[in-house]
């Protein structure tokens, strides 16, 4: 199959378009690189330098490649700056999203697979979070990926344009000591504990040790990139049997303790960490169900060890202290 990628040298992006080539497909990697890195685009695929804001490039893009199914990873994806910057998230992300929708329709595209958030869930009323708790999404970047879903429902119904939205919290892990995480700024509680046991950050601090947990640290749901990449392209691969939403979790949640014992395991490094005072709106537990995908698509984590997926992460870092800078 010929797939274009949006966000396709991005973290999630890069390793599902390397998935993609890895499995026979024909890859596009369409990506402005404001967050994407180069580097990480897999050498096999076709690599296109364009932003979803120009309608024209985007036209031309599906025009000369004429790709058979989209994925969409392009997208603002930080709670916290979408709550400081909620246009950049209800303007642009959905704008972008729509600009892809309709040149897809309009170029014969007849598959389309958006890279959704679990944080339509706000503070979800029962964990685990199954596809039919009530969507009451967290902030303007969760609204705007809800919105996105919405205009894929309607698109299917009118355009008949079959999709996949899949929901996810935290992606973590590396897909080879040669492909991992490097965002700047960094956000995401593992590369920051990594960061710490390679001297490049002082120490960990803690948002709150009196929540409702085992330990009174939050805990979250974490997904290795390589099982996030899988599901991916079994949902893709579904879509000649119709449009389908999931929601997709390792089955367990960790701590923020547990997270920074084990990087201490797994670096051998002390990693100094120290409380701080609790973020807000932060729920005390975060896991998703996979129990859909498991049952439709026979997905399952093959990584889902907490070792394992820092362990990944871990080897990734020591090679590349600086993430994608000075690769080719």
């Amino acid at each position: 199959m010929r797939v274009l990628v949006t966000g396709g040298a991005g973290y999630i992006g890069s390793t599902v378009a390397q998935r993609l080539v890895e499995t026979g497909n024909d890859v596009i990697v369409f990506d402005n690189l404001s967050q994407g890195h180069r580097a990480a685009v897999p050498e096999a695929a076709t690599f296109v330098h364009g932003d979803l804001t120009n309608r024209e490039v985007v036209d031309h893009t599906l025009a000369e490649h004429r790709p058979q199914a989209i994925m969409h990873f392009a997208s603002h994806t930080l709670v916290g700056e979408s709550m400081e910057e909620p246009f950049l998230y209800l303007d642009e992300n959905v704008r972008c999203g729509v600009n892809l929708m309709r040149s897809a329709v309009e170029h014969d595209v007849d598959r389309f697979l958006l890279s959704s958030t679990a944080n339509l869930f706000g503070t979800p009323e029962r964990i685990p979070i199954d596809e039919n708790v009530t969507i009451d999404p967290g902030s303007p970047y969760g609204e705007s990926k809800f919105i996105l879903e919405r205009a894929l429902h309607w698109l299917d119904e009118t355009e008949g344009l079959t999709y996949a939205a899949l929901r996810y919290f935290n992606a973590a892990g590396a897909a080879g000591p040669d492909r991992g995480e490097d965002h700047d700024p960094e956000t995401h509680l593992i590369p920051i504990v990594l960061e710490v046991a390679l001297g490049q950050r002082e120490k960990i601090v803690i948002f709150g040790d009196e929540y409702d947990t085992p330990d009174g640290t939050c805990v979250r749901d974490y997904i290795h990139v390589l099982d996030l990449a899988q599901a991916h392209i079994l949902a893709l691969d579904a879509l000649d049997d119709g449009s389908r939403v999931y929601n997709l979790g390792n089955g367990e949640g960790y701590s923020v303790r547990e997270v920074i014992d084990t990087a201490r395991r797994v670096t051998g490094c002390e990693i100094p960490a120290e409380e701080g005072d609790p973020r807000p709106g932060d729920p005390p537990v975060l896991i998703a169900s996979s129990d859909k995908i498991r049952a439709d698509l026979g997905w399952a984590p093959e990584h889902g060890a907490l070792e394992d997926i820092i362990g990944s992460a871990w080897e990734w870092h020591q090679r590349h202290p600086n993430g994608y800078q000075g690769m080719s």
